[in-house]
């Protein structure tokens, strides 16, 4: 639960409308480049660089390219025949031809492929593959050595049908599935040392809970487990980002009151000047993770909506962060569908933890340092140490030992994560 505090007229709920836009008979349609240039013009958070750019030409990728990383290294364009695949990769956590598991991998074994995870509801779970089972072969191919993974992805694309041979508990059995299009959980839960791992890889609106995205996956286990005084551990290492109504209401589940971010952002208002808006947004009480016992564990690549996430709920509860500090992406960006059916997407806003201060290109540094790096072992310790004994706030010294981890591949659309605020505006 949640609500928005605006500081802004009715108008501004004319940014995501499209009705206002639509030439009339006398005015002539703008060509794809004059579109993209107004719409920079009128949101780009940079607005004093705007006049570097060239204000008229025929390409829109040189109109995007001529800003420099330096500046900002988010704002792009997508041509039209790539927009709907970046639209589904940031929205969905879809996953075509698959079979729903996730590999740990131990190179000194001779089979060193292991099933870490199994999606519920996919193809391996339907067929009951077990979860740590010590794969053999697939498709009666062998799986041994260094090139184990790679055989395996070998036969793997070029097939529908997968038989996989899996060693478990001293049982050789052969599973049977065929691939499929899955949505792959974002939130997994696994107990370590005694400790719930809360495992958020990412926040996006469709994910395996069709209906409510990352958020309902971890607000479902927060209700499954209140009774759970125990500290708890909320791992958001290497989480690149997602969309801002997500990260915010998960945010919103741990914090009883206060802000939980606010923003600085550029639109065109009705009469299309440029224009700058101020948002807050706070939290409200009555949700499962309030005053439960949680450590935060965050590395250098925790980044965007993350960050969001991890300065909301460390600010405003005694959730420490742990870890090394995050990544520092503190803009967002919001996207437009354009005339020719591109995707525009532009770094519109800047986010403010709750205390208001800014983290872009400065990251969020730690209560808890790990100096040998962002491990769960780390952050049990830690979880320890502020909820128990005497507090020390260098810790994991020795990082702990952590399987290698091979996720299921998805084509690489879009620069990873962000904080993503949608406006798809159709011409």
């Amino acid at each position: 639960m949640f609500r928005h505090l605006v500081y802004f007229p009715l108008v501004a709920l004319l940014v995501a409308c499209s009705d206002f836009l639509s030439p009339v008979d006398s005015t002539p349609a703008p060509s794809e480049y004059e579109y993209n240039y107004w719409l920079l013009q009128k949101t780009f958070l940079y607005g004093d660089w705007i006049p570097n750019l060239p204000a008229e030409g025929d390409s829109v990728q040189a109109l995007y390219r001529a800003i420099p990383d330096s500046v900002d290294r988010y704002t792009r364009y997508t041509e039209p025949a790539r927009s709907e695949a970046v639209i589904e990769s940031r929205n969905t956590s879809i996953i075509t031809g698959d079979i729903g598991v996730e590999f740990a991998r131990d190179v000194s074994l001779e089979h060193p492929l292991f099933i870490n995870r199994v999606y519920p509801d996919g193809p391996a779970d339907r067929a009951g593959v077990p979860r740590y089972g010590n794969i053999l072969s697939i498709n009666g191919v062998e799986l041994t050595g260094e090139d184990a993974y790679t055989t395996y992805k070998s036969v793997f694309n070029d097939t529908a049908d997968i038989s996989l041979e899996i060693e478990f508990d001293g049982e050789v059995k052969t599973y049977d599935m065929k691939r499929e299009t899955i949505y792959a959980p974002t939130v997994f839960v696994d107990t370590v040392g005694g400790h719930a791992v809360i495992n958020i890889r990412e926040f996006k609106p469709n994910t395996y809970d069709r209906e409510n995205g990352t958020y309902g996956e971890l607000k479902k286990y927060l209700e499954s487990s209140t009774g759970d005084k125990s500290p708890r551990i909320l791992d958001l290492r290497s989480n690149p980002g997602g969309h801002v109504d997500q990260c915010i209401r998960m945010a919103d589940l741990f914090v009883k009151q206060g802000t939980l971010s606010s923003r600085k952002w550029y639109a065109f208002s009705a009469d299309g000047k440029r224009t700058e808006y101020n948002t807050r947004t706070d939290a409200s009480a009555g949700d499962p993770g309030e005053g439960g016992k949680f450590v935060l564990l965050a590395n250098n690549g925790s980044a965007s909506c993350a960050e969001i996430f991890a300065a909301a709920v460390t600010e405003l509860e005694d959730i420490p962060l742990v870890g090394i500090t995050t990544y520092g992406k503190g803009i967002g960006q919001s996207s437009w569908s354009t005339p020719e059916g591109g995707l525009a997407t532009i770094t519109t806003l800047e986010f403010f933890t709750p205390k208001g201060n800014s983290y872009h290109k400065k990251g969020l540094v730690p209560k808890y340092r790990c100096e040998g790096g962002a491990s769960i072992a780390c952050a049990i310790e830690a979880a320890e140490a502020h909820f128990g004994k005497a507090l020390n706030k260098k810790l994991g010294n020795t990082p702990a030992t952590e399987p290698e981890v091979i996720l299921p591949e998805r084509p690489q659309y879009d620069i990873p994560g962000g904080a993503l605020v949608e406006n798809f505006i159709v011409w």
